[in-house]
């Protein structure tokens, strides 16, 4: 893709989300509404995915480590 053509690129995705979603009806007020609610909820899907993906990674490092680490530690701890 050109660079020149990035930013014709970026509206025309623009316009078609309007299509999509009418809001090339809707008021400027009921346009702001609307993109600060959607944006917010982006927001919140991003940071909620975030924190998902971080504590499954460090159970999944924790694990592996268990796994990896000295045999005689883990043979001791099932005995205890």
């Amino acid at each position: 893709m050109d660079v020149k053509s990035t930013p014709s690129y970026l509206y025309w995705l623009f316009c078609q989300f309007e299509l999509i979603t009418c809001s090339y009806l809707m008021e400027p007020w009921e346009k702001v509404l609307f993109y600060s609610f959607n944006l917010a909820m982006l927001g919140l899907l991003l940071y909620t995915t975030y924190l998902c993906l971080a504590f499954q990674a460090s159970s999944a490092f924790q694990l592996l480590c268990s796994f990896l680490g000295n045999p005689r530690e883990n043979a001791l701890s099932v005995v205890k």
